[in-house]
């Protein structure tokens, strides 16, 4: 392959364009987090860091979100294992619990999760994990009762 040509043309010609859609961004958001999750989360991120929440919204989901080869309950699962196996992020994975159960997953499918990530992650976060998406999936069914 001869890429002396590549070279003189723009980096911008010569790789694929990413995806960055600012509305499909918040379409996307207000299928997967419902409005008390967000409330809680982006006006605060908004008062503490100016444009950092519609950045995260638009560059995460109006970008990554948009590519097509995971769906939404794929990149749940992910988004669990990735967040279990960082820890420390507890309002960010039961925000990720609720979202499972938005985009179809069953409470056995997300319980099912942090039982196979012990080996991977290590038993505490495991169990750590195991123990905010308990608290999610209750404070879940508590809110549906009301």
């Amino acid at each position: 392959m001869d890429t002396s040509k590549q070279t003189e043309l723009p980096l911008t010609e010569h790789l694929t364009r990413a995806p960055l859609d600012r509305a499909e961004g918040y379409r996307l958001l207000d299928v997967l987090q419902d409005s008390a999750t967000q409330q809680s989360t982006l006006p605060g991120l908004e008062a503490v860091a100016p444009g950092f929440a519609d950045w995260i919204v638009t560059a995460l989901f109006g970008g990554t979100y948009q590519r097509p080869d995971l769906s939404l309950r794929d990149r749940q699962l992910v988004n669990l294992s990735a967040l279990t196996a960082i820890g420390g992020v507890d309002p960010q994975l039961a925000g990720h619990v609720r979202t499972g159960l938005r985009v179809g997953m069953t409470r056995q499918e997300i319980v099912e999760v942090f039982v196979h990530l012990a080996p991977y992650v290590g038993v505490p976060k495991a169990l750590a994990g195991l123990r905010v998406a308990a608290t999610a999936l209750a404070d879940t069914d508590q809110a549906a009762s009301r």
